[in-house]
């Protein structure tokens, strides 16, 4: 199921699964279409929103803007050549983070933004390096952050 089916029934239920966070996250970053591109820039306001709130932390919040303005800028083909693996974890990230029912839900007082922020640094973790070659771009073209 693409995360545009999880994400319409509202929840997230990874299953019985023996490996870790990074092993399934890996596993489903292969299950990313276009589709579920649509699906993150339609909802960035929400993504925006969500990342502004009192329990993230600003750099989660800055990285998440970087992400759907990379995304943005690869559909609207002004940002070429990137590997379809990175635009499939940024599309991860941004859904699982959009997701209000996710490992732990998100209305969980203190806790509920924890799994997001993990699922995140993972992800950024991944295509780090390609971030970095999107920032570089944007400086050396006059684009701004």
């Amino acid at each position: 199921m693409s995360f545009k089916g999880i994400l319409s029934k509202m929840y997230f239920n990874p299953g019985n699964r023996d490996s870790g966070p990074a092993e399934y996250m890996e596993e489903e970053v292969t299950k990313i279409d276009e589709a579920d591109v649509e699906v993150v820039l339609e909802n960035e306001e929400a993504i925006n929103k969500k990342f502004s709130g009192a329990n993230s932390l600003s750099k989660y919040a800055e990285l998440g803007k970087i992400m759907v303005g990379m995304l943005k800028d690869i559909k609207n083909k002004v940002y070429p050549h990137v590997p379809w693996f990175t635009i499939a974890t940024i599309v991860l990230v941004l859904l699982y983070v959009l997701n209000p029912f996710d490992i732990i839900p998100d209305f969980v007082p203190g806790i509920g933004f924890i799994d997001d922020m993990s699922v995140m640094a993972v992800g950024v973790g991944w295509i780090e390096t390609d971030l970095h070659k999107y920032l570089d771009w944007k400086i050396k073209e006059g684009k701004g952050l």
